[in-house]
Order: structure tokens, then C-alpha cells, then sequence
């Protein structure tokens, strides 16, 4: 067994616990969990120039850990010159383990390297329990070297947790070691 203790320990074993004594959950189904984590790259340049495509699809499976799908535009929009079915970025969604052991990447390694970094937004909730956060460059990633990127471009990390409420998630992924600014 390593020394660190992985993400989905801590949460069977500690964050459980002090979510059931905080909120006063009867049933132990009841208790918020991690459900997904989606990763989404939107590049409107790559309707234009499939090689960008092809270079963030691999750049988010590199990140991801498992292949990333290429999104395609749902209908046509004259004005940016953008036909159905011409990609326009790259999404990934992680469940289970893998969902874990991103989340751990994401909290100690990818946040830390943010210049000045003091916290990420605690009100970043959508309403129902799942949090987006919105990363300015790929390369804040360690599998990412500076030299193999083409264009620089930011991607949309959502969680997705079967929390009903703000509350109740945002107390999770604190929990989980989530670093929000303003909170205690």
C-alpha cells in the first residue's frame, strides 16, 4: 500500500462520516458522492483546421487517462461560418477510479501551478450540487509540455455529484480537499 492515501479512501473513510454528522443523514445512501467529471475543450478554430482538432482530442486523452471524444456543432450558424457536423472541440467524461484519481491530479498537482493562486470560487455551483471550473491553459498539466502545444487553449472541468443541494456538495468536495477561497 502507498504512504498517500487515495481520494476514494478518504471519502469511504473520513468525509462520509462528517457529512453524515453535519447534515444528519439517516440512510448512508442519502450521502453526496462524487458522480462524474467531465472535461470539455471548445475550439472554434478547429472547424477551419482538423489538425487542432486532432491535436486537443489528444492532448485531453493524455490529460484524461482515456480517450477523449470530438464534438461536433449541432447545427449550422452562417455568421461563424460553421456547418453541422464540423468539430468543434473535445470532451471526456471519468467515472470510478479514474474519476478519483483525476480529481487528486486536479487538487494537488494542476492547482498549485496557477500563477498567484489563492483558491478556486466557492460559488461556482450551478444549483444542483455539480461545480464547474474553468481552466485558462492545458499546459498546467504535467503530461502537457510546453513544446508540443500548438495553441494554447483553456477547458471546462465539471463535477457532478448526486448532492441535491450548493451546500451540501460544496461541503463535499471541501471535504475532498477542494481548495475554495473564503472558506474555512
Amino acid at each position: 500500500m502507498t504512504v498517500t492515501k487515495s481520494l476514494k479512501e478518504k471519502y469511504d473513510n473520513e468525509v462520509k462520516k462528517a457529512l453524515k454528522e453535519k447534515f444528519g443523514y439517516t440512510n448512508d445512501m442519502n450521502i453526496p458522492k462524487l458522480h462524474k467529471i467531465v472535461l470539455n475543450m471548445g475550439v472554434g478554430e478547429a472547424s477551419h483546421n482538423s489538425k487542432i482538432a486532432e491535436a486537443i482530442e489528444a492532448q485531453l486523452t493524455k490529460i484524461a487517462g482515456q480517450k477523449s471524444v470530438v464534438t461536433k456543432a449541432k447545427k449550422s450558424i452562417a455568421s461563424y461560418k460553421l456547418r453541422e457536423g464540423m468539430p468543434v472541440g473535445a470532451m471526456v467524461t471519468l467515472r470510478g477510479e479514474r474519476m478519483y484519481d483525476f480529481l487528486q491530479k486536479l487538487i494537488c498537482v494542476v492547482l498549485p501551478r496557477i500563477r498567484d493562486f489563492r483558491g478556486i470560487s466557492a460559488k461556482s455551483f450551478d444549483g444542483r450540487g455539480n461545480y464547474t471550473l474553468g481552466l485558462k491553459e492545458q499546459t498546467l498539466f504535467p503530461e502537457i509540455s510546453y513544446d508540443e502545444v500548438d495553441l494554447v487553449k483553456g477547458m471546462n472541468i465539471s463535477v457532478i455529484t448526486t448532492a441535491n443541494t450548493d451546500e451540501e456538495a460544496r461541503e463535499l468536495l471541501k471535504l475532498l480537499g477542494m481548495p475554495f477561497k473564503g472558506l474555512k
